[in-house]
């Protein structure tokens, strides 16, 4: 008998990505299978985003496209646009269930309502070979320019006890990288259990690098006063822990910082990059930055760009600032003119190349070990891999599968990414 077919459509962050995987353990649980892009679905599941404009109109977008290629389907819309404009969703012809954040790990109860569900957390981590584990959810900042603190709520962290017992699950499943990540997780305090002190970042990545068969730990994006003495030295200290730290910096201009209500300033952003490299020269980072934040000016805009140039990010996530109502800087004036924001979106993103490649260049002739990921989509044998320090590798060899950790030597840099031949 043919099992009933799901779709899952994740948008966002990876806290969504973990939550969606938490479904498709539990629909695998209930005897479903998942559908390929030519099979009907009789459930789907969109967890959308609502960080910008641009995510809101890809979400609506996700599920007008369920709709139309799953007649007939359950289709159950969540996540952080569910939260923010749940009337908005619910009115999408074919949608059949709008479950806001707050209630999102009973989501399946709601057309399941009398089935003894699988419990909400993850086995595997499909089509990844780092997996996601959320120890944090929520945001107590309230930067001024973000709805995320609205729509998931104040900051609340798992049991330490109950994220040991995922992650030997994910690892006893062929899983040899995690990679922690929450909302905002230097929040995180998850006591083991009800009434016992809480325990702090640092404390569960101690804990992490105990766990057998665990070959590599990463700490998702975190704001740079949130590293802290003792973290750093978890993650320094540590057997398993990756030298390298998605570190958000947003702006370069102390001026743009305090009108974000950012709790840092560009002195504390360095300070905590130049610690981190003073101990391990090799530590790499990556990081997110707004452009064109209201009352953003050129020479606030060269803070920035000062600022890549002095740590040269291996990687730099930028988001076109993109107004939320319900947010303070909604009422800012000083709007930046649309094509000033194209402008500057350019010339970031060009530094952003450079700084990569010239971080990069640095280790051509070393030898490293690389996780490999995935092989190329049209590009047979070559298959793409991460240092542990985050830095991108290309490795041609035919003998390669996902999920090795291999020896290689850095042959080459080019503008994509580091080339490297596996040693035998």
């Amino acid at each position: 008998m043919e099992k009933k077919k799901f779709k899952v459509v994740t948008l966002g962050c990876r806290t969504n990505q973990y939550e969606s995987q938490a479904y498709t353990d539990q629909l695998i649980g209930l005897g479903y299978e998942a559908a390929s892009d030519a099979d009907a679905a009789e459930i789907c599941v969109v967890n959308t985003c609502t960080v910008t404009e641009s995510a809101d109109s890809s979400s609506r977008h996700h599920i007008r496209q369920l709709a139309r290629q799953n007649p007939g389907a359950k289709i159950l819309v969540t996540g952080c646009l569910a939260q923010r404009d749940p009337d908005l969703l619910s009115q999408i012809e074919g949608v059949t269930h709008v479950v806001p954040n707050t209630d999102k790990e009973n989501l399946l109860a709601t057309i399941f309502p009398k089935e003894d569900l699988p419990e909400f957390a993850i086995k595997n981590f499909e089509a990844h070979t780092r997996a996601f584990v959320k120890v944090q959810d929520g945001c107590n900042s309230f930067c001024t320019y973000c709805i995320i603190p609205y729509v998931r709520g104040r900051s609340r962290s798992r049991k330490l006890d109950e994220i040991l017992e995922e992650i030997n699950t994910l690892v006893s499943n062929g899983y040899k990288e995690i990679v922690l990540t929450g909302i905002n997780i230097g929040d995180f305090d998850g006591a083991p259990e009800e009434g016992q002190p809480p325990v702090r970042l640092s404390e569960l990545v101690r804990a992490v690098d105990k766990i057998e068969g665990v070959e590599r730990i990463r700490i998702s994006s975190i704001d740079p006063d949130e590293v802290d003495d003792d973290l750093i030295d978890a993650v320094i200290n540590g057997k398993k822990t990756c030298h390298s730290f998605h570190i958000v910096l947003q702006s370069g201009s102390n001026i743009v910082l305090k009108r974000m209500n950012r709790k840092y300033t560009k002195e504390i952003f360095l300070s905590t990059i130049n610690r981190l490299k003073n101990i391990s020269s090799d530590f790499t980072f990556t990081t997110d930055i707004i452009v064109g934040f209201p009352g953003e000016s050129q020479a606030d805009f060269q803070d920035t760009l000062d600022v890549m140039d002095k740590v040269k990010f291996a990687k730099v996530h930028m988001f076109p600032y993109s107004e939320r109502k319900r947010t303070r800087a909604a009422m800012f004036t000083g709007k930046v003119p649309h094509p000033v924001i194209q402008e500057r979106k350019r010339q970031l993103l060009e530094l952003a190349e450079k700084n990569a490649y010239e971080l990069r260049h640095h280790y051509v002739g070393r030898t490293m070990s690389v996780l490999i990921e995935s092989e190329e989509k049209n590009r047979p044998g070559v298959f793409s891999s991460h240092t542990e320090n985050f830095l991108p590798v290309l490795v041609e060899d035919n003998t390669l599968s996902s999920n090795q950790i291999i020896m290689v030597e850095i042959i080459e840099n080019t503008q994509e990414a580091l080339i490297g031949r596996k040693i035998s």
